[in-house]
Formats: structure tokens, C-alpha cells, sequence
């Protein structure tokens, strides 16, 4: 069990059965009345955000989530499929589970799979991945002093607003958890 008093980003807790991740969280001491902490969870199964209020120093039972070291193999209609890189068993997680980092993930790439109680619940993504450019406008010489942007086609099949002087097969650096780019690798 563990305290509302002691949350910190990134914390798991089971509510109701399902496992949560503290994201954000704030310690409110009104004038008149008790003490209580605002806090912003994300289901780690359905991916979904809630806002929820706790009373503060309320106990809450906390969510062991195991991270193992997984490499991503393939995908077929349904399921996205990772090698555990000690035991060397495959893993497989539908689109649902994995939301947004679907976005991110290539053939090859070793990132965190994130068990509970036994199963598999989603993944883990680095903070920046580095990705090719796969379809993009060419840019045209003296476009690149208005400072705008254009889309850029990348090799997972996401598409991401680019300066003008990127072209096709640069390696980007993009941010996993704002899904912008940042730089060229």
C-alpha cells in the first residue's frame, strides 16, 4: 500500500483491478476543510487519461509492473509481436494495447514491454526514436527563410510536419511523446 501523500510521476497503482501510471499530480491544502491531492492517471491497458481526487494520506494498493527487454519482430492484421530478449518467447500485443506508439515502433527496434501479474500490458517507448523519411515534397532553394513546415511521410507510415530543407531519406529524430520532430540524426 502506498500513499497519496507519497505519489511521484510515474508511480503505478491498482484501482478497481486495473493498473494506472501517476502522470501528474498536485497536493491541494484548501483554507477551510481537509487536505486533499488531484492527481491525472493513464489506464496502462486502455491507454486512456482520467483526472481523480484523493483524499490526502488515503491508502492505495501499488501495481508492480515488470519492464522486460523485448525486440519487435512483425505485425500482422490484429497483433504486433516482440521476442523477450532473455527468455527469447514472443509476445503479442494488439493495436488497442499498444494506441499511439504504434506510430513509432520498426522492425528490429528493442524497447520495454510492460508486465502485469503475468501478462503482457503495453510498452515502454524511449523518449526520442530515429526514423527515415520516406515520401516527402523536395524543397525548393530559398523556401527555407519563411520558416515553415511541410508533411513528411516516415518509415512506420506516420506523417509529421518538417522543415522545408528535409528530404527524403534523412533520419529524423522524433519525440515519442509529442510526436514532433525534433532534429536531424
Amino acid at each position: 500500500m502506498i500513499s497519496t501523500n507519497d505519489f511521484r510521476t510515474g508511480l503505478t497503482i491498482n484501482i478497481d483491478g486495473d493498473v494506472y501510471q501517476v502522470i501528474d499530480f498536485q497536493h491541494v491544502k484548501p483554507g477551510k476543510g481537509a487536505a486533499f491531492v488531484r492527481c491525472k492517471i493513464k489506464n496502462l491497458r486502455t491507454g486512456a487519461t482520467i483526472e481523480r481526487t484523493f483524499n490526502a494520506g488515503e491508502k492505495l494498493p501499488r501495481a508492480h509492473v515488470e519492464r522486460r527487454s523485448a525486440q519487435y519482430l512483425y505485425n500482422d492484421e490484429n497483433n504486433h509481436y516482440f521476442m523477450d530478449m532473455e527468455t527469447f518467447e514472443q509476445i503479442s500485443l494488439s493495436k488497442e494495447e499498444l494506441g499511439e506508439a504504434v506510430k513509432y515502433i520498426k522492425e528490429n527496434m528493442t524497447i520495454n514491454v510492460l508486465m502485469f501479474q503475468g501478462s503482457s500490458i503495453g510498452i515502454d517507448l524511449p523518449n526520442f526514436v530515429e526514423l527515415e523519411v520516406k515520401e516527402t515534397t523536395p524543397g525548393i532553394k530559398g523556401d527555407t527563410a519563411s520558416g515553415g513546415s511541410k508533411p513528411a511521410v516516415l518509415e512506420t507510415g506516420y506523417t509529421v510536419q518538417v522543415p522545408f530543407f528535409i528530404n527524403v531519406g534523412d533520419i529524423l529524430q522524433i519525440d515519442t511523446r509529442t510526436g514532433q520532430y525534433l532534429k536531424r540524426a
